[in-house]
């Protein structure tokens, strides 16, 4: 190996050590707590909200992203699951429930890089409902705390859930980010 292509492999290192550097640093100083909020109109009724939205067995027949959903053992009495998404397994529990104008998720975090809830609110609009999203988000690791912040935002899975529901209910909704 000559000395040009030695230097070259050497400097590509150290910019990569760098970027990591970088990363890692900007992702500790980031809180580890976020709140992203986003809504959109449906046209479909709040009931027929509520029961799509909280029928998770059937998320593998309307979310693209979802491959298949897997019960777990009910947490003290509340529904869990875990669906099966080309990221990985997403561990879910079902921790308020009032039909038709609320429901909130709660991932199971243990040994996961993130954690939080989702709050559904469904309330009634000319011709259908609205659905507001609260992501109530944690994330611990630093790394993923910059690819969460500045390459995915905190709005990007929410966001297409709402529009996966849109889809649902044949209809390409527009989200609004609300926070």
């Amino acid at each position: 190996m000559n000395r040009t292509l030695k230097r070259i492999i050497i400097g590509m290192l150290v910019v990569i050590a760098g970027l990591f550097a970088v990363v890692f640093g900007v992702g500790s100083s980031l809180p580890q707590d976020h709140v992203a909020v986003v809504r959109a109109e449906f046209p479909a009724s709040p009931e027929e909200i509520f029961e799509t939205i909280a029928d998770y067995r059937a998320y593998p027949e309307w979310r693209p992203s979802v491959e298949r959903v897997e019960e777990l053992p009910a947490r003290d009495g509340n529904p869990a699951w875990v669906m099966i998404e080309a990221t990985g397994p997403l561990p879910m529990e079902l921790t308020e429930s009032q039909p038709p104008s609320r429901l909130v998720t709660t991932i199971l975090s243990e040994g996961m890089p993130f954690g939080g809830r989702w709050i559904y609110e469904i309330e009634p609009a000319a011709g259908g409902a609205i659905v507001t999203i609260t992501e109530e988000g944690e994330v611990y690791s630093a790394i993923f705390r910059f690819v969460s912040r500045y390459i995915m935002g905190h709005h990007a899975s929410a966001s297409l859930f709402l529009s996966d529901l849109g889809g649902r209910f044949g209809d390409d909704v527009t989200v609004d980010i609300v926070r």
